[in-house]
């Protein structure tokens, strides 16, 4: 029932059908309500410095848009930084340094997928989940970290920073909830705008590959794969930030007579522990010599 929720809701907001588009309609007076009042709050913020380098990476809209690749693509050429996010989906709450400058501190489950994603793969930063965005940033400072990545901050008009965002494509270019627009960039904001195929590129590496594979992955709009992906048995998609249990990935084995599982690294840190044969897409971006600079600079 969640599953089919989110996947009816993701299509709303990204290729809706008539109907959808009638709801649409009829929800835009919430729509410009909505986006008054994150007008408003973006001008009642005044804006801290906490006298480090500090770049987000993000989109406007709900759903995925590949910032985790992005941020990680960014900060693997820069030492002594912190990535600092939310922790979506984790089953802890307030702040939890996962990963110190050596070891990772915590499971998946107090992390979350895509914190464990920073722990894995750039293994010289701190990695940080707060709610509380300048908690995680202060912490950071007292660790001695000279520069900071915030993973989807935009909204967080009060920190000074530079702001990324991730180009999204979507023929429902309303507010909430008429559309998947949290924020628009406001005017008086300054942002750099990325675009995919252009700014950065999209690179898939296939690992552990089996004659018989069954896709099993819980990202936001799953069909983006589609254009990265080998033959497979089935195609099997949770709601974002599932969390899986071992039965339901067994039955899916046993179900296709697969020789292995196809997920991504965002579900490999769920479900490295359960001892199932898995291949692995792992997706990395190539970024654009200009964008690096800019970012260095």
């Amino acid at each position: 029932m969640k599953n089919s929720l989110v996947f009816w809701v993701e299509k709303y907001f990204y290729n809706p059908d008539p109907f959808q588009k009638l709801l649409s309609f009829i929800l835009l007076p919430l729509s410009f309500f909505y986006c008054f009042l994150m007008w408003l709050r973006f001008k009642s913020k005044v804006v801290e410095d906490f006298g480090l380098d500090i770049v987000s990476v993000g989109n406007l809209t709900v759903g995925g848009s590949g910032k985790t690749p992005l941020i990680i693509a960014l900060a693997a050429s820069h030492d002594n930084i912190a990535i600092i996010l939310r922790g979506y989906g984790r089953s802890s709450s307030g702040l939890y340094v996962v990963k110190d400058k050596k070891n990772i501190l915590c499971d998946v489950s107090i992390s979350g997928d895509e914190a464990m994603i920073y722990a894995h793969k750039l293994p010289n930063a701190v990695v940080i989940v707060s709610e509380n965005r300048k908690e995680g940033i202060k912490k950071a400072k007292e660790m001695g970290v000279s520069s900071i990545f915030l993973d989807d901050a935009y909204s967080k008009h009060d920190i000074k920073k530079r702001d990324i965002l991730i180009e999204v494509k979507t023929k429902n270019s309303r507010c909430l909830p008429s559309g998947a627009f949290r924020e628009r960039l406001w005017k008086g904001k300054q942002a750099t705008v990325l675009v995919d195929g252009v700014d950065f590129k999209r690179r898939v590496t296939l690992i552990d590959t089996r004659k018989k594979m069954s896709l099993v992955t819980a990202i936001a709009r799953p069909e983006r794969l589609d254009e990265f992906l080998p033959e497979v048995v089935s195609k099997n998609y949770f709601a974002d930030h599932h969390s899986y249990k071992k039965e339901e990935l067994l039955e899916i084995l046993q179900r296709d007579k697969s020789d292995s599982l196809l997920v991504t690294y965002k579900d490999f840190v769920k479900v490295q522990g359960f001892d199932l044969p898995l291949s692995l897409l792992d997706l990395d971006i190539d970024v654009s010599s200009s964008v690096l600079d800019f970012i260095q600079k």
